[in-house]
C-alpha cells in the first residue's frame, strides 16, 4: 500500500489568482508545501495537480512532479481523484490531500490523517481538526469548523460557529477543520462520481459531499493547526508565526 500525497493547485483563485506561485518565505507557496510534505518519512511520491501550465512549469523546475488535470474538475478532491487516476494507483492505496495554500504544513499532519487507516480496518476517508485558540476564527467564515460524533465521524462543516450554544454561559471546545484529507483510490472513485451536493453547494465545502451521501469521513483532532492563505495579506501574518 502506497502513501501518496497529491495537491490540488489552481491559478485562478476567485479570492486570490495566481495564490500557488505568490513568494512565501522566499520560495513560491507552492514549492514550500511541496518541500515540507516530502520530508515524511510515511509517504511514497509527492505530485501537484494542477490545471494551469504555469504551476506545472514552476513545479518542474524546482525539480517536484506535477499532473495536468482538467479545468472542469468540481474541487480539490475530484483533481486529485483524477491526479490518481492518471497516476495509475492501485484502489488501496492512500492518497493524501494537502492544499496548496498551507506553507506551515507539520510532518505530524500527515502521521494524523493517514492513522485510521492502519487502526480502523474500513476507514475510506480521513481529515483533521484543530481545536481553536483564537476566538475570532469561530465566527470567521473562511475558517471551517466540524463537529464529530463520539466515535470521531464528522456530523457536519460549516463555516458558521458550530455547535452554537443557547445559553452564553455554557463552556465547550470548537474545533477548526485543516484542510488535509486522505481516502483510499477506490473511494475516491466514489467520490468523483457522485452529483454535488445541495450543502456542498451552498457552503462551497467539498467534504459536504460525502457525508449528505451517507458516506463517513474519520476526523483526528491534531496538535498543530496548518493556516490557510486565502488573501495576500495573509502571507506576512503566517510567515511571522513558528
Amino acid at each position: 500500500m502506497k502513501i501518496v500525497v497529491i495537491i490540488p493547485a489552481r491559478y485562478g483563485s476567485t479570492r486570490f489568482v495566481g495564490k500557488p506561485l505568490m513568494l512565501f518565505e522566499g520560495k513560491p507557496m507552492i514549492q514550500q508545501v511541496y518541500e515540507r510534505a516530502s520530508l515524511s518519512n510515511i509517504v511514497t511520491d509527492v505530485v501537484v495537480a494542477t490545471d494551469d501550465q504555469r504551476i506545472f512549469d514552476v513545479v518542474m523546475d524546482f525539480g517536484g512532479n506535477a499532473v495536468m488535470t482538467s479545468k472542469k474538475n468540481r474541487s480539490g478532491t475530484d483533481r486529485v481523484a483524477e491526479a490518481a487516476e492518471k497516476m495509475g494507483l492501485d484502489f488501496e492505496d492512500i492518497v493524501v490531500n494537502i492544499q496548496g495554500d498551507q506553507p506551515r504544513v507539520h510532518l505530524q499532519h500527515l502521521q494524523d490523517v493517514v492513522s485510521p487507516f492502519r487502526a480502523e480496518p474500513g476507514t475510506e476517508m480521513s481529515t483533521l481538526a484543530f481545536k481553536i485558540l483564537k476566538k475570532g476564527e469561530i465566527t470567521n467564515p473562511k475558517d471551517c469548523k466540524v463537529t464529530f460524533d463520539n466515535k470521531g465521524y464528522a456530523l457536519y462543516f460549516s463555516r458558521s460557529p458550530i455547535p452554537c450554544a443557547r445559553d452564553a454561559d455554557t463552556i465547550f471546545d470548537t474545533y477548526k477543520h485543516l484542510g488535509i484529507y486522505a481516502y483510499t483510490r477506490r473511494f475516491l472513485e466514489t467520490f468523483r462520481n457522485l452529483p454535488e451536493g445541495k450543502l456542498e453547494m451552498i457552503e462551497k465545502l467539498e467534504q459536504l459531499r460525502a457525508i449528505e451521501y451517507g458516506y463517513k469521513i474519520r476526523v483526528i483532532i491534531t496538535e498543530y493547526d496548518s493556516p490557510e492563505v486565502d488573501h495576500p495579506e495573509d502571507i506576512l501574518r503566517i510567515e511571522k508565526t513558528h
